[in-house]
């Protein structure tokens, strides 16, 4: 693996292990998704032998591609991006989550295609935390709802809650954002059944992955700090 795709990794590893020391928690309560963008397979191969084995693309297409090209069958492809309907007949085949489910509609897409399937699909439900209009997610009234619909599902098991904080150089300032999505979380905490459960909160990304898990995280997505810049 090149030098730089390798210090990256285990910085971001070190970065996860010395935040999780100073909440408190255990390393392992945390999932790393590496968030390959436009890079090739060759650095996601390497990284896999690394141990690595959560990845994430936030372009239907682009995931569609990599889970046709790398058939490593321990790997867990997420999806993060915005999510259209009408792209996850192109990845329910392989895809084992979906963080970024916001619409009941969603939810039976989802339903459909993973029991054409005879599979299983993992899915988080995206919150707007950050109240910008250009972020996607479900607004908080709307949570209750989507998840009393998710509850009675048999192929689509909602496994927590995704949010996407406010862009800033400065941490804290995300840190009220990661707090209100976790009190969601333990809000709805009594619809969980069937196949709801919310033991998983994915948010943090480079910039704020400390403030991020000392709020509660359990999946933290980075990629340009692993990657480097993308590719367009």
């Amino acid at each position: 693996m090149p030098e730089d795709i390798q210090s990256r990794y285990r910085a971001i590893i070190n970065r996860i292990e010395t935040a999780c020391l100073d909440a408190g928690r255990d390393p392992s309560e945390i999932t790393l998704v590496a968030v390959s963008k436009t890079k090739p397979d060759s650095l996601v191969l390497e990284l896999i032998e690394t141990g690595q084995i959560h990845f994430g693309e936030n372009r239907a297409k682009a995931l569609e591609d990599r889970m046709e090209s790398i058939k490593n069958e321990t790997v867990q492809w997420h999806f993060i991006g915005t999510l259209q309907s009408n792209k996850i007949k192109y990845m329910a085949h392989r895809v084992n989550w979906i963080q970024s489910v916001h619409k009941i509609k969603a939810l039976e897409e989802i339903e459909k295609r993973a029991s054409a399937e005879n599979r299983e699909i993992n899915v988080l439900i995206q919150v707007n935390i950050s109240d910008e209009d250009q972020k996607s997610g479900c607004d908080p009234e709307e949570l209750e709802a989507i998840l009393k619909a998710a509850q009675n599902l048999n192929h689509t098991k909602v496994k927590g809650l995704m949010g996407m904080g406010t862009l800033t150089d400065d941490p804290e300032l995300v840190r009220p954002e990661f707090r209100k999505l976790r009190e969601y979380r333990d809000e709805y905490r009594h619809l969980e059944g069937g196949s709801v459960s919310l033991d998983h909160l994915s948010m943090g990304m480079t910039n704020d992955l400390e403030v991020a898990i000392q709020e509660g995280a359990t999946m933290v997505r980075v990629g340009t700090a692993i990657f480097g810049e993308r590719n367009y």
